[in-house]
């Protein structure tokens, strides 16, 4: 899979060096430009979907994938098994994150890959792997829960490729790449043997033509009977690209099967949020229970949030702000704990709901409030606050930074409301006293103080 370029790290780095506020939920990968063996990335806002949900969606538009189905229980599984009439098969846990071979669950179990050999073993298995969280290098040590398991039937490869359809932004189009070398991290077969890709791009206007796919089957090392199954497959895949509004189809492996046959293994495919209105079916395949329960509710909101491991609390308008604000807490010693994007028009309900998400992270120990009204009103944020202090009777230290659209009011409503916060006058000192008021929270904590920091004061 594509490496995830956002790690929820207390170690944090600028996630983006520009970044606009629609763009920014969920942890999906864009190849933007391949020159030589440098593969660099774009985060975006994607819908991302199981695989089992892939292989159906693959089916429909033929492109060839294992015979199986997906189970919610032991039982389920092992009459799958019963149904495919084989002995050998592939259980796969199906939770969104790469590296699930590799992982390990939270009971101790290893791998949410397996192969096995009849329904006894499958049973056994599905009943390690359901329920339980999944924990990979990409899931964070809080790993993924597995509701279902995946039973395909195996097939025996002679050999594996990888192949993918992304969109590039060097040529602000639709890019196809490839290798013969696939079940392999694309990265490293990138840096250590960068003429091994083979990358061609497509005029979005005009499509995929036979040549270019058959271009593309003969990069992937097809010869043969198999040359020409492979430049279907690979046309039908840029029909459910194009179709289905995706922004990535990556297929590895992509296999040639010891009977001469192309067929997709395991794919992983995203789609572009902003095509939902016309996608209804396809954004009803997302699984809530595989996401962040705080970017959920930021969702319903209209708010961009994304949590990271630290323990300030961020809320800011614009995203170009927010990453600036969460560059100096960490040039002063801090370490975010979100990013949180209000955005320009907000209203003192998302104000409040974006205090309650915050405030419901456990690691935060302080809330820095960085808003710069331009559109915004700094009125309809200290309304929000004070709604926000209300309901949760927050005592945790609260620093507020306003400047610009009715700044003036905004600071009355809270100096006659009686709620004191710990004020700033820029961005700097904002960030300085949030690092210190939660420096102050974490020494105490440390040596059992019991110290709480009450609005009012």
């Amino acid at each position: 899979m594509l490496r995830n370029i956002v790690k929820h790290t207390n170690k944090y780095k600028p996630l983006f060096n520009t970044l606009s506020s629609n763009v920014v939920r969920q942890e999906s990968l864009v190849v933007s430009n391949l020159n030589n063996a440098n593969m660099n990335f774009q985060y975006k806002n994607f819908l991302n979907i199981h695989e089992y949900q892939s292989q159906h969606l693959m089916e429909q538009f033929n492109v060839k994938v294992p015979a199986g189905g997906v189970a919610k229980t032991p039982d389920e599984a092992a009459a799958i098994v019963s149904k495919l009439g084989v002995d050998d098969c592939v259980i796969k846990a199906q939770v969104l994150a790469g590296g699930r071979g590799k992982g390990t669950f939270d009971t101790g179990f290893k791998g949410g890959v397996h192969l096995v050999h009849d329904k006894d073993e499958v049973k056994r298995i599905a009943k390690e792997m359901l329920g339980n969280k999944l924990i990979t290098k990409q899931t964070g040590e809080e790993g993924k829960i597995c509701n279902k398991v995946l039973i395909a039937k195996r097939h025996y490869i002679r050999r594996e490729m990888y192949f993918a359809i992304v969109l590039d932004r060097k040529t602000s189009g639709v890019l196809l790449i490839g290798s013969k070398f696939g079940g392999m991290n694309i990265e490293d077969v990138a840096e250590e043997n960068p003429d091994a890709i083979v990358r061609i791009p497509i005029d979005i206007m005009t499509g995929i033509t036979e040549e270019q796919a058959l271009q593309m089957a003969e990069g992937l090392g097809c010869t043969g009977n198999v040359i020409n199954i492979a430049k279907e497959q690979i046309i039908n895949l840029y029909k459910l690209f194009t179709q289905c509004d995706c922004t990535q189809v990556e297929v590895n492996p992509l296999v040639e099967t010891a009977d001469e046959d192309i067929m997709c293994l395991d794919a992983k495919i995203n789609f572009d949020d902003n095509a939902s209105f016309r996608q209804n079916e396809l954004f009803e395949y997302r699984d809530f229970s595989q996401e962040d329960n705080r970017e959920v509710a930021a969702a319903k909101y209209d708010l961009n949030f994304i949590g990271l491991d630290g323990n300030i609390g961020c809320l800011v308008n614009g995203a170009g702000l927010a990453m600036a604000t969460m560059d100096i807490i960490q040039l002063n010693g801090g370490s975010p704990a979100n990013f949180l994007d209000i955005g320009g028009g907000a209203n003192e309900k998302q104000v409040t709901e974006a205090l309650k998400i915050i405030a419901s992270d456990k690691k935060v120990k302080a809330i820095l409030v960085n808003i710069f009204g331009g559109i915004m009103r700094c009125d309809v944020i200290a309304a929000g606050i004070l709604k926000a202090v209300e309901e949760l009777n927050l005592k945790i230290p609260l620093v507020v930074r306003l400047s610009g659209t009715r700044v003036n009011e905004a600071r009355e409503i809270i100096e006659t409301s009686g709620m004191r916060v710990i004020a700033a006058d820029n961005l700097d000192d904002a960030a300085k006293k949030a690092v210190t008021a939660t420096s102050i929270v974490e020494i105490a904590e440390k040596v059992n103080l019991n110290v709480s920091f009450e609005l009012p004061l």
